[in-house]
């Protein structure tokens, strides 16, 4: 392994320097030379030891929406942006923040138990028995007092519910316990509700994250017996944001829905509890032993259900208005003041949020610190910068979302790209977004150096690839990749109103990979759990701000906004063969599987003992035509082309830049459908969407994925019709900018 990354640091140096000595993107070779002057400056004023006094004094307290706390956090995140020249200010809106009233879990049989539903606060961390601790729920659970039979149903996932129906094992009436992870939490509930589950239970696994992952806290990071994981189960893949003012901003005056039509609010009770209190639940579960990979890390024997095993849950929530505060803070530019770059990150956490969303946070002022000292040197950006600091991101992005609603127009006029960060810790770059940006993305990643190793973030990034792949094929495809993918953005922060409703390019990142869980939206998401398995010194956060900064200046200063479509035609393209061979496929496997069911194969190797299910026939995948979209491509292709020629001369040309430039930050609009997606058209992006049944994951061309996926042959084809007149539409805006 020490081989293999001592080739990966060779190989990927030559590029690195390589990198170092070209002009940069978008600027002129002079300008290059004082843009990157620039940013030495900007990389002196960063300093790990002020990040850790900023993480320390806001994490001090609890700080979630609506909170004291809360408001005192983003009044001292106003006062540091003014301090350092901003011109900042609150922008307050009236959201919808539910809080727990009555939480009661018991086990009425077999044998009785009470859940306990409280975490103890761990000795040596001060912080994690705080008065104003929200207790363990999760947003948006419906209230509901209801009694039922116990089924386990391993992570919820909808595969999970058909394997449960090959057992012939309904939840109609019961209430499911899933484990946490695999998917959003948000999913759980939503798909056993779909199966007519009356209450779900979530639980963290000791397997997952806890006394197998490693020790658990205060000994090691990971989840002790009591932690919980709290968290939103919105149903953000309908629209995030205040669920009672869908599409418009929720001002004072704003007309809202009624709660019961508000369709984003689940409809059966939901809660997460420890594995301490999961424990009992499961042990008395009777039924079928889980499938192995269904097991967990708790001393028992996994049985599915249903039996004698029977719940309470009873659930009651305060549904109130609450004041969410973001904080505002605009640097006019000199040169291009109507062209805004966006700057983001979320104050609000669960609790304490050290690591969740302060250590992002932190990151972000001490850019901003930075950027304040290079403006007393008479240093100005030549378009406007917006720093951001969103409140009630963890209930369902309320804070971004409604900014984002409440300044539609203006953001898709100015908007030139809107750069987001969250939590962050020691380890490797990770980043996703709009891929025009994936060039102008490597270059930065090339930019700044790693703090561990003193190479690149791209050179640390592509060792750590190249010694993880899994065969000699996938190594060598990591050593002949000159640049590291973007990878496509889903949902979970703060990009998503301005990616995926507006069509402002985005870009979120963060470092990661080195630091164990089990803080998550828990109690000891706390500044002791942070600086000592997080990020120790903070180096990591120092590293952050200037990845971001490095960002910001550039797009900021450059004569040209360094967008390369090609890239984002490479994706696309793709994406397109990914669809083409996941048709292909599911009608081989369809047709596979129906032989097997004709030849009576399942009945035959099925064990006698057990009453299984025989999987049905399925209707025969019908041929797919995807020749509109590949040609559509192909003009992209040529669009893309031509522009990045165009575009090669640009910067010292005495071409109009300012249309010029506008005219390339708007080009994702283009992608943007004016109907949005199938039962969602809140989401407006053809290409990057969250996953109906993913959450936070990403479904790419999901209006064409999601209907193969679903066997739903005539929206499948409609969808190919509607993301291929979006491409082309970028096809023609494209030839039409290059000339």
């Amino acid at each position: 392994m020490k081989r293999l990354l001592a080739l990966s640091l060779v190989a990927s140096s030559a590029f690195g320097v390589q990198a170092q000595q070209k002009t940069l993107m978008g600027f002129t070779p002079a300008n290059s030379a004082k843009q990157l002057q620039t940013e030495q400056q900007f990389d002196q004023s960063i300093n790990p030891a002020r990040i850790g006094e900023t993480l320390k004094e806001l994490a001090a307290v609890p700080h979630h929406i609506g909170s004291a706390g809360g408001k005192a956090v983003a009044d001292k995140i106003l006062a540091r942006l003014k301090s350092y020249g901003f011109d900042a200010k609150l922008q307050p809106y009236k959201v919808l923040f539910p809080t727990p009233k009555t939480r009661l879990l018991e086990m009425t049989g077999p044998t009785k138990y009470t859940a306990i539903l409280k975490e103890k606060a761990v000795p040596g961390d001060e912080y994690s028995g705080q008065a104003g601790q929200l207790p363990t729920y999760n947003a948006w659970s419906a209230d509901g007092d209801v009694t039922g039979q116990l089924v386990f149903v391993n992570y919820g996932l909808p595969e999970d519910y058909e394997t449960l129906a090959d057992m012939g094992i309904d939840v109609k009436g019961k209430i499911v316990i899933a484990k946490y992870g695999k998917s959003w939490r948000g999913i759980k509930p939503k798909v056993a509700y779909e199966h007519g589950a009356i209450g779900c239970i979530i639980y963290s696994d000791p397997k997952d994250d806890g006394y197998v992952a490693g020790d658990v806290y205060p000994k090691g990071a990971y989840k002790n017996e009591t932690g919980v994981q709290r968290g939103s189960v919105m149903d953000m893949v309908l629209y995030p944001g205040d669920p009672l003012t869908p599409g418009v901003g929720s001002t004072e005056k704003a007309v809202r829905l009624d709660r019961k039509d508000a369709t984003t609010i689940l409809k059966i009770p939901v809660l997460p509890i420890s594995y301490q209190d999961a424990k009992p639940l499961l042990e008395a579960l009777e039924g079928p032993v889980a499938p192995a990979e269904w097991r967990g890390g708790l001393p028992i024997t996994y049985h599915i259900g249903p039996g004698t095993a029977t719940v309470h849950l009873k659930l009651e929530f305060n549904w109130d208005l609450v004041t969410a505060y973001n904080v505002i803070g605009v640097l006019k530019g000199s040169t291009y003041p109507d062209q805004w770059v966006l700057r983001g990150n979320h104050h609000d956490g669960w609790v304490n949020g050290a690591d969740d969303p302060l250590s992002g946070q932190t990151a972000l002022l001490d850019e901003a610190k930075a950027i304040g000292d290079l403006l007393k040197t008479g240093w100005k950006p030549k378009r406007t910068i917006v720093y951001c600091a969103w409140d009630g991101e963890e209930p369902g992005l309320l804070g971004s979302t409604e900014y984002a609603e409440d300044h539609e127009k203006e953001l898709q006029q100015k908007g030139v790209v809107y750069i987001n960060t969250d939590d962050s810790s020691r380890g490797f770059l990770s980043a996703g977004g709009s891929h025009a940006l994936e060039n102008f993305m490597g270059e930065i990643a090339e930019s700044v150096i790693d703090p561990e190793t003193n190479v690149t973030v791209a050179e640390r990034k592509k060792a750590n690839d190249l010694v993880n792949a899994s065969s000699v094929k996938a190594k060598k495809e990591v050593m002949d990749r000159k640049l590291d993918k973007l990878s496509a953005l889903g949902s979970g922060s703060d990009f998503s109103s301005f990616l995926q409703h507006l069509g402002v390019p985005a870009l979120n990142l963060g470092y990661g990979g080195e630091a164990g869980g089990g803080d998550y939206h828990s109690i000891n998401d706390s500044y002791a759990h942070y600086v000592r398995f997080k990020d120790p010194g903070f180096i990591y956060g120092a590293l952050l701000a200037k990845t971001t900064g490095h960002i910001v200046l550039r797009m900021a200063n450059a004569d040209v906004l360094p967008f390369d479509f090609r890239s984002l035609y490479t994706t696309l393209n793709g994406y397109s063969k990914e669809l083409i061979d996941l048709t292909s496929n599911l009608r081989e496997t369809t047709a596979m599987q129906n032989q097997l069911v004709k030849s009576n194969a399942f009945k035959l190797a099925a064990d006698p003992t057990k009453k299984l299910a025989t999987p049905t026939a399925k209707p025969e995948v019908p041929a797919i035509d995807f020749t509109a979209l590949t040609n559509a491509l192909d003009a992209l292709k040529v669009s893309a082309d031509n522009l990045a020629i165009k575009l090669s001369t640009a910067t010292e040309s005495k071409i109009d830049k300012k249309a010029l430039n506008e005219i390339i930050y708007k080009a994702e609009q283009q992608l943007l459908s004016s109907i949005g997606l199938p039962r969602r058209p809140w989401y407006k992006h053809s290409i990057y969407a969250p996953g109906f049944y993913t959450g936070y994951g990403v479904k790419t061309m999901p209006g064409i994925r999601e209907a193969i996926e679903e066997r739903n042959w005539t929206e499948a084809n409609e969808q190919i019709k509607a993301v291929s007149a979006t491409v082309n539409a970028l096809a023609a805006y494209l030839s039409q900018a290059a000339k």
